[in-house]
């Protein structure tokens, strides 16, 4: 499965547009796109839509709704994860304390972890699993709803999560998704591996000062 994504992004990053304002590099738009005519003064313009991540309904450790509007004009991290997972999540989690602590003073940043197994992992679940990690304030939240809902909103990022069997045994990519404010994947970095979140951190940096419409079209 994991090979299988890997050649995915590979392409997705072939095909990714690389833009440049001036000599300054700013970051490829990955994932599907389309193009759009219309008319603008008497003039035939075409337009580049690009996919986005649809709207969201969840629930944060604090029993709190997080929604489309809560991420309106921010940057954001997005994983997938479930609090008992006993083999990469706990690596991810570590790494992700490190972009954490990055930008948790920062404005217009977030990092939103969708709970794979939201049945187990209730509000106050998530709750102590966040205050166990060190996690306060509204940098980082930790976010549950309908389990079908989220399996489908993977796809959008990009990621593979699926229920191995009925037993209740869950299987997922690692990977830290980058989302700039229009919504739109900018980065795909897998969350085991300290040099992929350190190029995460660096690739933050770099579409937090890149000018609005550098990538607008």
């Amino acid at each position: 499965m994991r090979k299988l994504l890997a050649a995915i992004l590979v392409i997705l990053l072939w095909n990714a547009c690389k833009f440049n304002t001036g000599n300054k590099k700013t970051l490829p738009i990955l994932g599907s796109r389309q193009t759009a005519t219309k008319m603008v003064n008497g003039q035939s313009v075409t337009d580049t839509i690009y996919q986005t991540i649809p709207a969201i309904h969840y629930i944060n450790q604090y029993g709190d709704s997080v929604t489309n509007k809560n991420l309106e004009g921010n940057i954001y991290v997005a994983d997938f994860f479930f609090t008992t997972c006993p083999s990469i999540c706990p690596i991810m989690q570590r790494n992700m304390l490190n972009v954490y602590n990055a930008f948790k003073d920062s404005a217009g940043f977030k990092i939103v972890s969708y709970t794979i197994d939201p049945q187990h992992d209730s509000v106050p679940v998530l709750k102590k699993y966040a205050d166990k990690l060190g996690i306060s304030g509204n940098t980082w939240w930790l976010v549950q709803g309908p389990k079908d809902a989220t399996y489908t909103i993977a796809k959008s990022y990009l990621v593979s999560v699926e229920e191995k069997n009925p037993a209740g045994e869950y299987i997922h990519d690692g990977f830290f998704i980058l989302i700039d404010k229009q919504k739109r994947i900018r980065g795909t970095y897998d969350g085991t591996k300290a040099e992929e979140v350190s190029k995460l951190i660096e690739d933050i940096k770099m579409l937090k000062a890149e000018p609005a419409s550098a990538t607008s079209k």
